[in-house]
């Protein structure tokens, strides 16, 4: 079976980095478009970051532009999340998704990692 699993979550000061992976199995990793995503209580999910299947085109929600780097390691079938000057705003669960290209249809999400900015 398909299996997503976040990794990298925990408890940084403001300022701070982490870096969340994200680790795939069960799938053509090529295949998949990239995203995370990332909810708080009482609020929408929000998407803040996605790369393409070969790597070529991200994107960023405007809150982490400048400060958050999405990637892929294609031979690790693993994608990242870097995020640096941390604020306490970007407290949330972060959520891993694979999404297969048109023609391999799949939408996989992981179970998500809990990441807290605080003093």
């Amino acid at each position: 079976q398909v299996q997503v699993v976040e990794s990298g979550g925990g408890l940084v000061q403001p300022g701070g980095s982490l870096r969340l992976s994200c680790a795939t199995s069960g799938l053509i990793f090529m295949n998949y478009h990239m995203r995370w995503f990332r909810q708080t209580p009482g609020k929408e999910r929000e998407l803040v970051a996605s790369i393409s299947n070969f790597g070529t085109s991200m994107n960023y929600a405007n809150s982490v532009k400048g400060r958050f780097t999405i990637s892929r390691d294609n031979d690790k079938n693993t994608a990242y999340l870097q995020m640096n000057n941390l604020k306490l705003e970007d407290t949330a669960v972060y959520y891993c998704n694979a999404y297969g290209v048109a023609m391999a249809p799949g939408d996989y999400w992981g179970q998500g990692t809990q990441v807290t900015v605080s003093s």
